[in-house]
């Protein structure tokens, strides 16, 4: 009678333990309203009947829900309509948010399912107006993709007409699922050999990523890391509640930009953090600054990327491999940037728009003594100089010719180069100034409107100056060679057209130009229009991404040994 007691409470611990278990609060924590990623999970009553059956899963899938194409039309009855999209991957469902029907409607939604046994993945499309309609489905086998990578996947809808563009992606994060062997270094090599990379010239490159593990943090999570590059995005399995949690998981990527950044991010999936959607730490690494094969800590900054995270100087360990094709990377350069389908929301914010406006008076200040000196050249005050100044101003038009003109620009390289400096440091104050409120607003409108129309005059201002001062110190940092890629790249450039310059007249490059520009639609139908020059200096970081990109210090295993045995000695002398 007592062993059959003991086996009925036994039962019950296992059922409570299955029912309660960490991993099942993934949904609850992504349904708290993150506006970082904008993560909508699925919390359907089948997704529960799924948790009572005594299937298990060992992988979550991440969708993300871009965008559709060429859908039927919509009636016009007068009413309005929206259009959303339902998931269905075995037992559990999903339902996407509603948008404004029309013929290329977008999304941009992340959401995560369990995978199972079953890897069918059904996709419907419905309209919703005065009644619902299907705009069209399709299913999609997921068994042939692989597991850990990201997949863009372009589905034609079987019923109608249309196209829908979605991500995949498959990651097992379950320990008994999971092997600890990471990849050695001779087939990391072999993988990732430039022979092997692919046709494509959209892909530049593989990055081979080993998430070891990491140390400092004060209480003791259920951590797993999260790798984003560019769309595709990458988690790792959640180890057991320890302050030193290790990983050894190895993952791939395709590198399109070799400008991008890799972003990690570290989360807590205990119970106590089930409900934060805010990381514990996360660190920016420009791939461009990755060492091949060196094993280094980093480490993790707070949520606004400027200080240490909470805890003893957490760190995580890495170990990193980049092969990249630079003619590629090169051509890449001048192609429009991707841009993410998940971004942040834009936020009104009063102390970025005073910092823009300062910069912008002093550069108008600047501008106004520029032209006070320059009106004061002609009026002869310093005799000597002006003459000089006139000389120089003859003989240059004398001899200049348009080659030259290149190797102006190359000038400010070339100085830097020869001439280093102490390295650039941010000169802002931390103090701001009071910001005047009184602003002129129509009386016909009301208080609301009033502030609705300020914010939205507010964020248009910002974001052209914003726009000016970035671009501003985008070229001070190209020049400075804060990406040292990019800035030789620009000398070659110069210098290339330098020497066509030289070679063949002038007039003659102006007339091709002309024909170039005109003809490029013809030529390439599906080119997306863009502007060269801002696409090559987009993928230069101003100052606010260098402050992202900063590197704190990890202190050295040797002053970790020496302060932790001075903990013991002092402990013993207590």
């Amino acid at each position: 009678m007592d062993t059959l007691f003991k086996n009925t409470v036994n039962l019950r611990r296992k059922r409570n333990a299955d029912l309660w278990r960490t991993n099942s609060l993934i949904n609850l924590s992504r349904l708290s309203g993150s506006s970082e990623s904008s993560i909508f999970e699925s919390g359907s009553d089948t997704s529960r009947k799924s948790k009572r059956s005594n299937r298990r899963w060992n992988t979550i899938v991440t969708i993300v829900l871009v965008e559709a194409k060429s859908l039927p039309s919509i009636a016009d009855d007068g009413h309005s309509h929206n259009m959303y999209c339902k998931f269905r991957l075995g037992s559990e469902t999903f339902k996407s948010k509603s948008v404004p029907s029309c013929q290329n409607p977008e999304w941009r939604e992340r959401f995560q399912l369990h995978l199972y046994d079953d890897y069918v993945l059904s996709i419907c499309l419905w309209d919703k107006g005065k009644m619902k309609n299907s705009m069209g489905s399709c299913i999609l086998d997921l068994s042939p993709y692989e597991k850990e990578r990201t997949h863009e996947i372009w589905r034609k809808l079987d019923d109608g007409y249309g196209a829908i563009h979605i991500s995949v992606t498959m990651c097992a994060i379950r320990d008994a699922e999971i092997s600890l062997k990471g990849l050695d270094t001779r087939e990391c090599n072999e993988k990732h050999d430039m022979r092997l990379l692919s046709n494509d010239w959209n892909v530049v490159g593989m990055l081979h990523v080993n998430v070891i593990g990491a140390k400092g943090f004060t209480n003791r999570p259920n951590a797993y890391c999260t790798l984003e590059i560019d769309n595709e995005r990458v988690e790792t399995h959640r180890v057991g509640a320890s302050t030193e949690p290790r990983w050894n998981k190895c993952y791939v990527f395709k590198v399109y930009d070799v400008t991008s950044t890799l972003d990690l991010k570290v989360y807590d999936s205990s119970l106590a953090n089930a409900l934060l959607p805010e990381s514990i730490g996360k660190v920016s690494i420009p791939l461009l600054r990755i060492t091949n094969d060196a094993t280094r800590w980093y480490a993790l900054k707070d949520r606004s990327k400027r200080n240490n995270a909470k805890g003893n100087c957490p760190r995580i360990l890495l170990r990193m491999r980049m092969v990249w094709n630079p003619i590629k990377a090169t051509m890449r350069l001048f192609q429009s940037k991707e841009m993410k389908y998940i971004k942040k929301p834009a936020k009104f914010d009063v102390f970025l728009i005073y910092s823009n406006m300062k910069f912008v008076s002093d550069l108008l200040s600047l501008a106004a003594d520029l032209n006070e000196h320059y009106k004061r050249l002609f009026e002869w005050e310093d005799e000597k100089f002006s003459f000089f100044v006139l000389l120089g101003w003859l003989i240059s038009c004398f001899y200049i010719r348009l080659w030259i003109v290149p190797l102006l620009f190359l000038a400010p390289f070339i100085s830097y180069w020869i001439f280093k400096r102490r390295d650039y440091t941010n000169t802002h104050g931390d103090g701001y100034d009071d910001v005047l409120e009184s602003v002129y607003i129509k009386e016909d409108k009301t208080f609301t409107g009033k502030l609705q129309d300020l914010q939205k005059m507010t964020l248009t201002i910002t974001n052209g100056i914003e726009f000016i001062v970035s671009h501003i110190e985008r070229l001070y940092n190209l020049v400075t060679f804060k990406v040292p890629f990019l800035s030789y790249v620009t000398m070659i450039l110069l210098i290339a057209a330098s020497a066509v310059l030289f070679v063949i007249p002038f007039n003659y490059l102006l007339m091709g130009l002309g024909i170039y520009k005109f003809t490029r639609k013809y030529l390439n139908p599906a080119r997306v229009p863009n502007n060269d020059l801002l696409d090559f200096l987009s993928r230069v970081p101003d100052n606010e991404m260098l402050k992202d990109w900063k590197e704190l210090g990890v202190p050295e295993p040797n002053q970790d040994q020496q302060s932790s045995k001075l903990v013991k000695s002092i402990s013993t002398s207590i």
